[in-house]
């Protein structure tokens, strides 16, 4: 590990958390909106500084790491810090963002403050669980993104049953919570045991520290499932995924664009249950990778038959966590690569792709296939960004989908040949929801008259969605970007992999 001189990663995760203070506090809904932009710009451009800058993709181990004592009596730290595999979604966290304050500027009227505040708060948390090196630690930013997320989508969602629907999601993500938390704990003790040492004096929450500390087998397979329970509601990964759909029915449209665009819980699976439980990750990766297609298969199929847009963004969200779940089983460096780029896809796609569908119902009042129809010839600047990104969404060369997409189902050939083939399936339902849904909404005569008035994208909208835009085609050319990024600590995850399971 080498530390950091400054605090920078410290920094990050706080200034979002001051801006929500002090977004919160101003008594002006003006100025309130133009403190959270303020702010989200100057974590963007600090996460890309360390992303760019500071980040040495030549190391495979964490970098940038501060520790403090937080809690001496259970040796619980306040330890972060980045690697490869986890230091590009910092920037991406922080575009999403500012991204969800664009998209939100005029359509939110009711306490606009309290709004801007909850979504720089999540944003501080977020980043917090990217970072966090010690377990406890991680348990705690886990934990701090279900208040904002609950406000968001219980206060100012779009449907009538918009409160029922942050109730579910927090009942769900505390379900969850609690495997995570007795996993958590069983791993401190276990700590303690194998070092001959007394409870609570030798306890160890730390990350690096618990990867190298030796886990029976039967304790293994019991780390391994309570983990993957855990983070598997929050992927989501079936048949833990009925709230995502509901979130995103009655949330608003740009809360549910980060919720589809940051898979906090798959991330969980790479960064904690697999490795955390090696033996157990090899001996099980066919039934993660049975999970995983069954997901794939079971989203694309219901998404199929999806009569409203947001809908089947969620649905089409959930295949795809499938077929990146289908990449960590494969066990190999394609795999680990293919998910790690897909689950960057995710923030500039999914949660572009639903921006889209806010505009859509913004104006129009509705995302359901039968209240529209012709949009292409009233919208054609919406149109041609919704192309892209669906495009993107099913793999088309020439976008950031393609060699994530590709590297994930070569990974599965490689190791699980019926894994492969159901990947190849699920891209082939994914691009038949996407397409015929899309000829259904942009082409073909105006339904309703309504359409006829309506209007097209702003300068603001627009500029919103040209930087994913442009992400989504530079990386799809040149996706040895992320891929040098990441290279030496998927090496290094595969190496403690197959080591621990030795």
């Amino acid at each position: 590990m080498s530390e950091s001189i400054f605090p920078i990663l410290s920094l990050v995760i706080l200034l979002p958390l001051f801006g929500a203070i002090a977004t919160w506090a101003t008594r002006s809904a003006k100025l309130a909106k133009n403190i959270a932009l303020t702010i989200a710009g100057i974590e963007l451009a600090l996460t890309l500084l360390i992303a760019l800058q500071l980040f040495n993709a030549n190391n495979g181990h964490f970098q940038l790491v501060e520790k403090y004592s937080w809690i001496p009596l259970l040796n619980i730290e306040y330890l972060i810090g980045i690697d490869g595999i986890s230091v590009l979604f910092l920037p991406m966290t922080a575009l999403l963002t500012m991204m969800a304050i664009i998209a939100s500027w005029n359509s939110v009227q009711y306490i606009p403050r309290f709004h801007y505040a909850f979504l720089l708060a999540l944003e501080a948390a977020t980043i917090g669980v990217f970072t966090a090196l010690d377990t406890a630690l991680f348990f705690l930013f886990w934990e701090l993104t279900l208040p904002p997320f609950f406000f968001l989508i219980g206060l100012w969602g779009v449907g009538s049953q918009r409160r029922g629907a942050a109730m579910k999601y927090v009942l769900y993500m505390l379900f969850g919570g609690a495997a995570l938390l007795f996993a958590i704990v069983i791993l401190a003790m276990n700590h303690a045991d194998v070092i001959g040492g007394t409870i609570p004096q030798d306890l160890s929450f730390s990350l690096p520290i618990l990867l190298e500390t030796p886990l029976a087998n039967n304790l293994q397979t019991l780390i391994f499932l309570l983990l993957l329970l855990g983070f598997a509601f929050k992927a989501p990964l079936v048949p833990f995924h009925s709230w995502l759909p509901t979130a995103a029915m009655e949330g608003p449209v740009h809360v549910t664009a980060i919720l589809t665009g940051l898979k906090l819980g798959v991330y969980g699976i790479l960064r904690f249950t697999m490795p955390l439980a090696p033996t157990a990750a090899v001996e099980y990766s066919w039934v993660l990778g049975l999970l995983g297609a069954i997901t794939l298969l079971y989203g694309a199929l219901i998404a199929l038959h999806q009569t409203n847009l947001r809908r089947l963004l969620a649905y089409a969200s959930i295949s795809h966590v499938g077929l990146v779940i289908i990449g960590i089983s494969s066990l190999n460096i394609q795999g680990v690569q293919g998910a790690i780029f897909q689950l960057l896809n995710f923030t500039l796609i999914s949660s572009s792709l639903m921006l889209v569908a806010g505009f859509i119902h913004h104006r129009l009042g509705s995302t359901e296939a039968i209240h529209l129809g012709g949009l292409a010839k009233v919208m054609p600047r919406l149109t041609c960004f919704y192309f892209l990104f669906a495009l993107a969404s099913i793999g088309m060369p020439g976008t950031n989908g393609f060699p994530a997409e590709l590297l994930l189902i070569i990974s599965a050939l490689i190791t699980h040949p019926s894994l492969g083939i159901a990947a190849l399936l699920g891209l082939v339902l994914s691009a038949a929801y996407m397409l015929s849904f899309t000829r259904r909404v942009f082409f073909g005569p105006v339904t309703h008259t309504s359409i006829n008035s309506t209007q097209d994208l702003l300068p603001r909208e627009m500029a919103l969605l040209c930087i994913p835009a442009l992400l989504v085609l530079g990386f799809g050319f040149f996706p040895d970007y992320v891929l040098n990024i990441n290279y030496m600590a998927s090496e290094a995850w595969l190496l403690h992999l197959f080591n621990g399971a030795r």
